[in-house]
């Protein structure tokens, strides 16, 4: 792709104009899969476009998505920002607390959720999300159809400001509410044109403290859909894997860079390891990118069921999240000759903001990090005390110039200053090391450091000596405050099936010791079952929070469900 374009509409009609034929989603319908084209799709966002203005949404007022993996998501996401509005991803497992964080801090003009998607009752979870916010003001919603259109529904979908059916042309003459615009600029965004306005926006993990909402320009979104599919080599006739929710950071990038290249989506709705791999099989997926949590399971189905040729397979970028990216990559590598990238990215920053370049020996390239996709983006590692750049192959706090960062946060200005240093960088809080030739490996999020007798060091180190063990399936070590005030590391270990009656805590410490640093062995391991883990858009997580309350309420004795 020669053309260079700033808006999301603007992608979407050079794309038209090369080949509106060409195939840009497929949609899964039960066993079936549904070819839209690039010329449908923009029919469909115009055919929005037209009722969103129909209603009334005006520029810089936000629309919420609440739909699942649909190509229906995208042509949301390009009618919104065509129409100068942006769009928040709700995702479809999100309880009623965080539907109503997200109705009071982003204010929707509109919500669309689907006529019916699963057995879900998604809209009786975001009536249940309103009536717990009153004093915000009620959107209007939209309801989707989704790729198989129904003659009936068979429920009345309204918060009390009206509704539509998306996509009818019939809007009845109802007007979305007037709401207040919540962004807040950014160091970042402030200096940018007004006339880039913002399009999309990420909920954040949340990881300390309540979610923030960060917003993108669309100048932003299609600058790095272009950088990532230069760096991936995403090319006309290519098909992406988008089994990550598009409400998503990772999601959404895989599909911006997918579309930004020319290739189309795969959209899947629910995870069934099994109908995937046929499917991928099926329409000749090319790329993919997922946490090893995903990857892992289709690994796993692969083995156990029939081994599908997936040769089409040339590219994937993996997050590491279970401690099983290696494995992962080798397989691929293996049967596929497929390249496997690690990945760095999050909501303010976007995704594949990182990725490493084909020429990295898979030691450096099968782990997080990478280089940045364009020369554009500015990192720096720097000391968390002061913002002091710190020497290449030290840790400190990774922080981000350019482009990708973040715009503006919805319903939060105290993150808009509390994001960024003084002289304008952006703080992701992740401890990173630069490699000192333009890379940056990826060691683990600053509160996941274990200062350990004075010594930083990153809890993967530990996980990695354990796992090296055969007795042992998964591992996480999590630090607590043990006695004197010092910092404890303290491990988790679920066993294979097969392990060895010898895998417990005494043998596993001793294992730990034949290999690292006296201070780095755990003071104590406990054997269990299984992880606690949380779903959201990017993949399975183990919750270390769940298991640091474990490490400090079983201080009394090492724990083994075998024997307990």
């Amino acid at each position: 792709m020669s053309t260079r374009t700033e808006t999301l509409s603007a992608l979407l009609d050079t794309l038209v104009s090369e080949n509106p034929e060409s195939a840009i989603t497929y949609d899964v319908v039960g066993d079936d899969v549904i070819v839209s084209s690039r010329a449908d799709l923009r029919n469909r966002a115009e055919a929005l476009c037209a009722e969103l203005d129909a209603v009334g949404v005006r520029p810089g007022q936000c629309i919420a998505v609440m739909l699942p993996n649909w190509s229906d998501a995208l042509v949301w996401q390009f009618a919104a920002a065509t129409v100068g509005a942006h769009v928040i991803g709700v995702n479809t497992r999100y309880n009623t607390g965080e539907v109503a964080h997200i109705l009071t801090a982003a204010c929707p003009a509109v919500v669309a959720v689907p006529a019916a998607f699963h057995g879900l009752d998604l809209f009786g979870r975001l009536a249940e999300a309103a009536a717990s916010v009153p004093d915000v003001a009620t959107p209007v919603v939209a309801v989707v159809h989704g790729p198989i259109e129904t003659s009936t529904i068979d429920r009345e979908f309204d918060l009390g400001g009206g509704s539509w059916i998306a996509g009818s042309g019939v809007t009845g003459g109802i007007r979305v509410p007037d709401t207040p615009d919540r962004a807040t600029l950014t160091a970042a965004g402030v200096d940018d044109d007004p006339d880039d306005r913002l399009a999309v926006a990420f909920t954040t993990s949340g990881s300390t403290g309540v979610p923030k909402l960060a917003a993108h320009r669309h100048s932003a979104i299609v600058r790095h859909g272009h950088a990532d599919a230069a760096i991936m080599q995403v090319g006309e006739g290519d098909v992406g894997l988008c089994v990550l929710p598009v409400s998503g950071v990772f999601g959404f990038s895989t599909a911006m860079a997918m579309i930004a290249g020319g290739g189309a989506l795969l959209m899947e709705t629910v995870f069934d390891p099994s109908a995937v791999l046929r499917r991928m099989r099926q329409v000749k997926v090319t790329h993919a990118v997922g946490a090893d949590d995903l990857f892992g399971r289709l690994y796993d189905e692969w083995h156990d069921g029939e081994r599908m040729d997936l040769s089409t397979l040339r590219w994937i970028g993996i997050a590491d999240f279970l401690g099983r990216s290696h494995e992962i990559a080798r397989w691929a590598r293996d049967e596929f000759g497929t390249h496997t990238s690690g990945v760095f990215g999050s909501s303010e920053v976007f995704a594949l903001t990182m990725l490493w370049n084909a020429d990295d020996p898979e030691s450096v390239r099968w782990n997080g990090g990478g280089r940045a996709v364009e020369p554009a983006i500015e990192l720096r590692v720097a000391d968390p005390l002061d913002d002091t750049r710190v020497a290449d192959g030290e840790q400190g706090e990774l922080q981000f110039r350019g482009p990708n960062v973040v715009d503006a946060y919805l319903g939060n200005p105290e993150a808009a200053v509390r994001a960024f240093t003084k002289d304008g960088w952006f703080r992701s809080g992740d401890l990173a090391v630069a490699l000192g030739d333009g890379g940056y490996r990826y060691v683990c999020r600053m509160g996941d450091v274990l200062r350990l007798r004075g010594f930083l060091v990153d809890p993967a180190e530990i996980e990695g000596r354990l796992a090296q063990h055969p007795g042992v399936g998964v591992v996480k070590v999590v630090g607590i405050t043990g006695d004197g005030g010092y910092t404890q590391a303290v491990g988790f270990v679920v066993p294979t099936d097969d392990a060895p009656a010898d895998t417990d805590a005494e043998n596993l410490k001793a294992w730990c010791k034949s290999e690292l640093a006296a201070f780095k062995v755990p003071a104590a391991i406990h054997v269990i079952d299984r992880m606690p883990t949380t779903v959201g858009g990017n993949g399975s997580k183990i919750r270390a929070v769940e298991l640091r309350e474990w490490a400090q309420n079983w201080t009394d004795r090492e724990r083994d469900f075998r024997r307990d």
